[in-house]
């Protein structure tokens, strides 16, 4: 199931020229959404996804401790050793063996780690999404006084005053 309506009503036997607008239509018919929203709950449950486990995700990406991959002495925690915050907030790994020497000389001298985290600010964004703290549109709540106002104002530009 990719979501793309168009796609989904090709499967279903519309021709390719109609798919575009029998997939919208269909999308608006309450028994086909209600079958798709049916269908993204079974999945939702079988993949463990809900909006409290999406929020708690950000929540770790967005906050976690730079210093947590550490010990006192400055090397770098093993993986086993991180707490799960920590954990999850490693996007990437990558680990070079260091050697020196040739043939049987040749010996490990060390490693190279680098660990590559998540995107804070992208996390912090979703929160902020999630929060409704940041909006795309402007949202006005008028009072019964301040609507009475407007409409007697546009009375008396219009001259019914």
């Amino acid at each position: 199931m990719d979501h793309n309506a168009t796609r989904a009503a090709i499967a279903a036997g519309y021709s390719e020229k109609t798919a575009g607008s029998q997939g919208n239509r269909l999308l608006k018919n309450a028994d086909v959404a209600k079958a798709i929203d049916l269908e993204n709950e079974k999945l939702n449950a079988k993949l463990d996804i809900s909006v409290e486990r999406v929020a708690t995700e950000y929540a770790r990406l967005a906050f976690f401790d730079p210093r947590k991959f550490f010990r006192d002495d400055g090397s770098l925690k093993p993986i086993s050793e991180l707490d799960e915050d920590s954990a999850r907030a490693i996007a990437g790994m990558d680990v070079n063996e260091l050697f020196e020497g040739n043939g049987e000389d040749r010996s490990q001298v060390g490693y190279c780690k680098k660990l590559k985290l998540a995107d804070k600010v992208r996390a912090l964004e979703g929160l902020g999404r999630y929060l409704k703290m940041f909006t795309d549109k402007l949202e006005l709540n008028a009072n019964d006084a301040l609507i009475a106002k407007l409409a007697e104002g546009r009375k008396r530009l219009s001259g019914n005053a």
